[in-house]
């Protein structure tokens, strides 16, 4: 196993993706995951990916990975994985928010305006706002033991137009909500910040006609890579000096020295702006 034996951490929406590959990263070194996603097994999706799948391959990672079937539209069923963590393992240490929701039939070539009024409520409901209780659920119990790390898996596209206006203006409300909560974290001993992956081979990503899309796979990362990311945070005793703040995979691998699943280091990608201190001066 690995360092972080004992740690218990939950992270939405991985059943496949970034999610998926940070849950799977975190159980091989140690973590005990809870997951939670809306496809239980595979085939009940369109997608490839499920929570059997994910707890099946975290296995053979040794590590050790629970699926909870969980619609983040629903509070109640958010709060019923929340208590079930906490009864069951007695802590939380870390929470990921990675949950998101693209809807199947958005084309990014269109313009916004050619697309449903729906995709804003979408992206915003499974994004930004499923993010925010999730952290008001978590945060009780980690301001209590004064230690916690809160992770929103934000991207590029919080600061550089990608995909649609929905979608950036959800990504750079989740860096400004990260922002805005370590500021009344940060006092109890509680970090909270924005991981930005950069190009990641997504099975979503994989399945689309690298020709068509005009794809260049080049240096990009593994879903794994923004696991050790997370994974380098959780281990870093001093991680609350970068509380509040947006980071990009390939800078925290730079800073903590870690690599992708083949030893490779993916291209970076844009960085955020660095917003300065939490307060204003005065």
């Amino acid at each position: 196993m690995g360092g972080l034996d004992g740690a218990t951490a939950i992270v939405t929406g991985a059943t496949r993706g970034v999610g998926r590959g940070c849950a799977l990263e975190l159980a091989s070194q140690g973590v005990t995951v809870t997951i939670t996603g809306r496809t239980l097994r595979e085939g009940d999706s369109q997608h490839p990916g499920s929570l059997e799948s994910a707890a099946e391959e975290a296995r053979k990672l040794g590590g050790k990975l629970v699926g909870i079937v969980c619609d983040h539209r629903d509070d109640e069923q958010v709060r019923a994985v929340f208590e079930r963590v906490l009864r069951e393992r007695g802590r939380l240490d870390l929470l990921v928010n990675n949950a998101f929701l693209i809807p199947d039939d958005l084309d990014p070539k269109a313009p916004f305006w050619e697309s449903s009024l729906a995709c804003w409520d979408d992206v915003h409901s499974v994004g930004l706002r499923s993010a925010y209780v999730g952290t008001w659920l978590a945060a009780p119990g980690m301001v209590r033991r004064r230690r916690g790390l809160v992770v929103n898996v934000s991207s590029q596209g919080a600061r550089y137009f990608a995909v649609h206006p929905a979608y950036g203006a959800a990504k750079a409300a989740l860096d400004r909500m990260t922002r805005d909560t370590a500021h009344q974290l940060e006092p109890h001993g509680v970090a909270a910040v924005a991981l930005w992956p950069a190009y990641v081979t997504t099975e979503r990503i994989l399945a689309l006609d690298v020709e068509e899309w005009g794809l260049d796979l080049e240096g990009a990362e593994s879903p794994r890579f923004a696991g050790r990311a997370i994974a380098a945070l959780l281990a870093d005793p001093r991680v609350i000096r970068r509380t509040g703040r947006s980071f990009t995979t390939r800078r925290l691998a730079d800073e903590y020295g870690f690599v992708d699943v083949d030893g490779s280091l993916p291209k970076a990608g844009l960085e955020p702006l660095d917003p300065g201190p939490l307060l204003p001066p005065g």
